[in-house]
């Protein structure tokens, strides 16, 4: 038997937690096709609630610490949400115009593309996708379009106020 990789977050510093909810993905459950790469390759609703005082913006990610590579793979990153976004819309994912707010945009993920593309691992154990979202104490990160993944992770974790995760699995 494999010993499966941590989840990032556990070695990161503890912060306080939040509600997050969502009607397409659960924690421990299996995603939908209309989440996964070759299917519909749409990012799952997503929901939040109880945000620490101070925030002052949204960070929402997508990674998969399973991936083959020795540093997983990032799926999604949307970031400068306005700090009073209560949630995403299923599809959201797809471009910068459907994010709230005027200074929201998608970073770089390891396709590389600048949106959410869903699940694609290769055959063999199911992968963990960790969606997490993130209050942060600043207005806008200091990061761009094609700032690499590990660098904004490094920023969305300097920053962070407190942080919320579902981890559904897929695998083929």
């Amino acid at each position: 038997m494999s010993v499966r990789p941590p989840l990032p977050y556990e070695f990161l510093p503890q912060v306080p937690s939040f509600e997050l909810t969502s009607e397409d993905v659960t924690d421990g459950g299996t995603l939908a096709d209309e989440f996964i790469h070759g299917g519909g390759n749409r990012s799952p609703q997503l929901a939040w609630s109880g945000l620490p005082e101070g925030t002052r913006s949204i960070a929402v990610t997508c990674y998969d610490p399973d991936a083959p590579t020795g540093s997983g793979w990032w799926h999604w990153l949307a970031l400068n949400l306005p700090a009073d976004t209560t949630g995403l819309a299923r599809g959201a994912g797809a471009s910068d115009g459907d994010l709230p707010g005027e200074r929201s945009f998608h970073a770089r993920n390891d396709f590389p593309g600048n949106k959410y593309d869903g699940a694609a691992p290769p055959p063999g154990p199911v992968h963990r996708y960790a969606f997490a979202v993130h209050a942060l104490d600043v207005d806008a990160l200091d990061v761009t379009p094609e700032t690499p993944a590990a660098q904004v992770g490094f920023h969305i974790t300097f920053h962070t106020l407190a942080r919320a995760v579902l981890t559904p699995e897929y695998g083929v």
